[in-house]
């Protein structure tokens, strides 16, 4: 997250954190950011779970999630994008191609 954080800082972006799933539900409807990027692996609720109840909440629904995950596997990405992912982004995280998913998200 700090690597993450810093990259988006120094590129502009104004960075809201949260160290969980519920957290970030939070903070998502009350901020109602324009891009989440979200760990799949998270503790209490996994980041599936949590992007289905974003995307299903009418004040959420319209937020970019993009996934950022160790899971890099075949067929992982799909898997992923079809649980209404807006993108994918596989650990270890290169700064370049964060920034390029990000921008290619959000338009």
């Amino acid at each position: 997250m700090k690597f993450i954080s810093d990259v988006l800082k120094i590129s502009g972006y104004e960075v809201l954190k949260a160290t969980d799933a519920a957290v970030g539900i939070s903070i998502a409807r009350e901020k109602a950011p324009p891009l989440i990027l979200m760990d799949i692996q998270l503790p209490g609720m996994d980041g599936l779970t949590a992007a289905k109840i974003l995307k299903s909440d009418e004040k959420t629904k319209h937020i970019k999630i993009i996934a950022t995950t160790a899971f890099a596997m075949k067929g992982d990405k799909e898997r992923i994008i079809e649980a209404e992912f807006d993108g994918y982004i596989a650990k270890p995280i290169r700064y370049k191609e964060l920034l390029n998913v990000i921008k290619s998200v959000i338009k």
